[in-house]
């Protein structure tokens, strides 16, 4: 049952964060999911040193508000200066995801907020953490991790035409009258709190992985969106099975592994794609 457990944690994680890599891959800012998932670390350890707890509510505004200055701090670099945007990326989220390992190893130790735990993740103590609702002794992190991609499934659709047109046409997008601006930071802030919820659980290895690897396998052999939706929820599930099996096989850490099982899908579409191609040719 254990198994089951982490396996099913593994895939809410890329279920969630894939729909998202899926928008930031057609906006072409899939490093910024990267940059994002470091960066929002000091807004979760100051949210925790300022609440003084770590409930969901003030980590996942300290994540938000990370996540603004991020993409702020990014576009000022790289519209200001002489940079390009992804060295202005580098610079800011190498700065403050070195500030976050800081703040965590001198002020929230005592808090189970570690670099640790930070990078790998517990997804291995998934199953112990289990709570009652409706009759059901399930993982609290499920529970969790379920609302989230409830919530975003529920963002994703009601907004899919809005989110079509800026992801694909920007510049027509602002013609007709949309607010890109506020498009844009709503995608920065769900992006935040997807990687602050699934942080504890897999961390950010994990995060990064699944935010990007199962997007770009899929828009390798499909330009369908929706098409892309399903085949992202369809590798998360895969690379979550795989990914157990290959870290009970070799008995490494459960999240690298998921991560290594989700760049062989990843490969594999590669090989597909280049198959396709000469058929074509």
């Amino acid at each position: 049952m254990d198994a089951f457990w982490i396996i099913i944690t593994g895939f809410l994680v890329a279920s969630s964060t894939g729909m998202l890599g899926n928008l930031l891959l057609l906006r072409r800012m899939s490093m910024m999911g990267d940059a994002l998932s470091h960066a929002v670390l000091p807004g979760i350890v100051i949210a925790y040193l300022i609440s003084g707890s770590r409930a969901s509510l003030p980590l996942f505004l300290g994540a938000i508000v990370m996540g603004v200055v991020t993409t702020l701090l990014i576009q000022f670099f790289s519209s200001k200066g002489k940079m390009q945007s992804d060295a202005a990326m580098g610079t800011v989220f190498t700065f403050l995801f070195a500030v976050g390992v800081i703040l965590v190893t001198r002020f929230a130790g005592e808090a189970d907020i570690d670099a640790d735990c930070v990078l790998h993740g517990e997804i291995a103590f998934v199953p112990l953490q289990t709570s009652s609702f409706l009759g059901l002794n399930v993982p609290a992190p499920v529970w969790t991790l379920l609302v989230l991609l409830l919530v975003i499934q529920v963002i994703f659709w009601w907004g899919y035409k809005g989110w079509m047109i800026t992801s694909f046409n920007n510049e027509y997008a602002q013609s007709i009258g949309i607010r890109t601006v506020l498009w844009h930071y709503s995608l920065m802030a769900a992006t935040s709190v997807a990687t602050v919820v699934s942080f504890e659980s897999v961390g950010a290895i994990l995060v990064i992985a699944f935010l990007v690897v199962p997007a770009a396998s899929a828009y390798l052999i499909t330009d369908n969106f929706k098409r892309m939706t399903l085949l992202i929820m369809l590798q998360g599930l895969i690379s979550a099975i795989l990914g157990y099996y290959i870290a009970e096989w070799v008995g490494g850490s459960i999240s690298g592994s998921m991560a290594v099982a989700s760049f062989l899908q990843f490969a594999a579409c590669f090989a597909w794609s280049k198959v396709g191609t000469k058929k074509e040719g």
